[in-house]
């Protein structure tokens, strides 16, 4: 039953027709033949049989009956109002006039808002010659609908037709209390020209104005004074335009042209000038002022109007984003090359103080970068460009006043400034500067290098001494300051100051590079000739660190102690510097072998500098005695787990020295011992 039931339910579509010659017809059937066949084909319409009245009877029996049938229709709910038109024309065609009023004015009381309605009854009452009733449907229309222009413009119209001009006048004059759009104005002022009433037209351009103050409305105005001949009224209008509008494209771009065809190319330049100062970024108007300067003005000129394009953009960037560093870098740079020529100082002042007055919203060093350089390139500019010291000094002092030294500092800041008076002889200011960056700044590195490159340049020894020793009370763990202090001595030759500075360094608990400090230690002592001195540097290292790098310096330096001499003196003590060299490497191969066995590859590295060492001895140099230290190099491979779970194979290099063999021999050869005794054990037991 349920499958009874499916496939009553089923829809079963015919199988498609597989279509075995797919080649085109010879004979194609095209659009066109289709519809033209079809209109051929189409039944012919059923009209309703004419009628042929003879009487006056037959004819009323007519009249009743259509106008039941139209009375039918309006009774309908919602009757459209092309049932009243058709209805109303029917009785104009029947000559009843009065029946044709009435069917108006229903239609009028059914829908008085559709204006169309009170068009073709207007038309109704033109077309029969009522002109009176006509004039009355009219003036009824536009006081009931006076925002349709439509109306308007044919009540002007028949008026017109019938030749009573100052009835239109009146009827624009209604028209114009309800200010109409511009169309309507300019209706009116075609209507005064074509019956040469210029002074009306002018009186309605001034209301004109007035009603729709847009540029658009006064460049028309001054059109109509420019093709009277009124080149004064037209430059009058246009000025008022300017006055009440102002910042508009389209405006001074007609007002420079007008002035151009009067031939007062000045009184053009300073119109677009004006525009361009006003309006801002305005494509057109600057293209038409480029076109005008390339017509009438000189290279100066059109140099002059990219340079005020360019400040045209610069002002756009920095109103959108006061705080573009570069766009106001841009900027200045522009004024500046423009003040190199023209001579104009006071507008790159301005431009600066309107940069510098942009300060970064956070106290975030981040934020300043960018901004400190404005102060600088506003202080250089005033030393160096405007040549005013007094405006320069007052610049550096308002910019170390606005930075928040207690968050961050620019050292750049204080030696410009410290730098700048020095220039101008001032040095008590310039050390008050850099004392005063000592004490506030936050990073005091570059104040103090500068302070004491100054002061060493000038002579004052002590001073020297006094920053040096401010620098380390500071910065005590910086290598740097020990070593450039020990510099200073030395090139005083103050030795003993020198070291003393070496050993108060030395014994510091904490430093950022102690094997630069160390280095200069042992270099100083090297270069005073003190072998014991820098012998026990190196003992004193060793005791602080076991690096390998520190051992081959040791060696280096107990086999630079050789000299040349073929003497028997100078044998002997080359094989004493010989001897020493071989203790060193020596002790440092036992430390590696037996303390940090783990360190294979150092103690490698170790073994390479000493095979070297002894070649370089030549002659007196035994090779033999590393080379049975040296240790064999295997390619091995480990496997690393990554976090996910992956292995894999990396290959590194791992050393066999001579000892690892031989222990490795001897546990093969204790295994082969134990494996032979469990076979003869075995073999008595069977």
């Amino acid at each position: 039953m349920a499958s009874f039931a499916k496939d009553i339910t089923q829809v079963k579509l015919p199988r498609p027709t597989r279509v075995k010659n797919e080649t085109p017809a010879p004979l194609q059937i095209t659009a066109e033949q289709l519809l033209r066949e079809a209109r051929e084909r189409q039944e012919s319409q059923i009209l309703p049989p004419y009628q042929n009245i003879t009487d006056p009877t037959e004819l009323s029996d007519y009249r009743l009956r259509l106008r039941k049938e139209f009375e039918d229709r309006i009774r309908l709910p919602g009757p459209s109002t092309q049932v009243w038109l058709n209805y109303a024309r029917w009785e104009e065609s029947q000559k009843d006039y009065a029946r044709a009023r009435s069917v108006w004015e229903r239609a009028l009381q059914a829908d008085y808002r559709n204006h169309a309605v009170w068009v073709k009854y207007a038309e109704f009452e033109m077309r029969n010659m009522f002109v009176n009733s006509a004039r009355n449907v009219w003036d009824r229309a536009v006081t009931v609908l006076p925002r349709v222009d439509q109306l308007w413009y044919k009540y002007i119209h028949m008026e017109e037709m019938l030749g009573n001009i100052s009835g239109a006048r009146e009827v624009f004059e209604r028209w114009m209390k309800w200010s109409p759009d511009q169309q309507g104005w300019l209706s009116f002022i075609n209507f005064e020209l074509r019956y040469q009433e210029t002074a009306r037209a002018r009186d309605i351009y001034e209301r004109f104005v007035l009603c729709h103050p847009k540029p658009s409305s006064y460049i028309q105005y001054a059109k109509f004074e420019v093709k009277g001949g009124e080149v004064a009224r037209a430059r009058d209008v246009y000025e008022r335009a300017v006055k009440n509008l102002g910042d508009d494209e389209e405006l001074f771009v007609a007002f420079a042209e007008f002035e151009e065809r009067c031939k007062e190319v000045e009184r053009a330049r300073v119109i677009y000038k004006f525009g361009l100062d006003r309006v801002g970024r305005g494509e057109e108007l600057y293209k038409k002022f480029v076109a005008f300067e390339k017509q009438h003005g000189d290279k100066e000129r059109i140099d002059d109007v990219i340079v005020g394009r360019r400040r045209v953009e610069y002002e756009e960037q920095v109103r959108k984003s006061p705080l573009n560093y570069d766009a106001w870098f841009d900027y200045v740079r522009l004024e500046e090359e423009e003040a190199s020529s023209v001579g104009d100082k006071e507008r790159v002042r301005e431009v600066y103080e309107r940069a510098v007055g942009n300060v970064p919203p956070a106290n975030e060093k981040r934020y300043w970068r960018r901004y400190i350089y404005l102060w600088i390139n506003y202080a250089l500019f005033e030393e160096i460009e405007a040549e005013d010291v007094d405006r320069a000094r007052q610049v550096y002092r308002e910019c170390l006043k606005l930075v928040p030294h207690a968050s961050f500092s620019f050292a750049k800041i204080w030696l410009l400034a410290a730098q700048f008076e020095i220039r101008q002889l001032n040095l008590t200011a310039a050390r008050k500067i850099l004392g005063n960056g000592i004490g506030k700044a936050t990073n005091k590195d570059k104040i103090f290098k500068k302070y004491i490159e100054i002061e060493l340049e000038l002579g004052e020894i002590d001073r020297c001494r006094r920053l040096y020793e401010k620098y380390l009370e500071w910065s005590p763990d910086n290598c740097y300051v020990w070593c450039k202090y020990a510099e200073f001595e030395i090139s005083l030759e103050e030795t003993e100051r020198a070291r003393g500075i070496f050993e108060l360094a030395v014994s510091q608990t904490t430093l950022d590079l102690p094997e630069v400090l160390w280095k200069g230690y042992i270099d100083f002592e090297m270069s005073q000739g003190e072998v014991e001195r820098t012998r026990a540097l190196y003992e004193r290292l060793l005791e602080r660190t076991k690096h390998y790098k520190v051992w081959v310096s040791f060696a280096k330096f107990e086999a630079g102690e050789q000299d040349e001499d073929e003497e028997e003196d100078g044998i002997e003590r080359k094989q004493e510097c010989i001897r020493r060299t071989r203790a060193v490497f020596d002790r440092a191969y036992v430390y590696y072998k037996e303390v940090i066995p783990e360190m294979k590859e150092e103690r490698s590295t170790l073994l390479e500098e000493w095979l070297n060492m002894e070649m370089s001895f030549g002659m007196l140099g035994d090779v033999s005695i590393v080379e049975s230290k040296l240790p064999k190099k295997l390619k091995k491979r480990k496997a690393i787990t990554g976090e996910d779970g992956s292995v894999e194979y990396v290959e590194y290099t791992d050393y066999l020295f001579p000892e690892e063999l031989k222990a490795s021999n001897l546990k093969i050869l204790e295994a082969a011992i134990r494996w032979k005794k469990q076979k003869v054990d075995a073999f008595c037991n069977v």
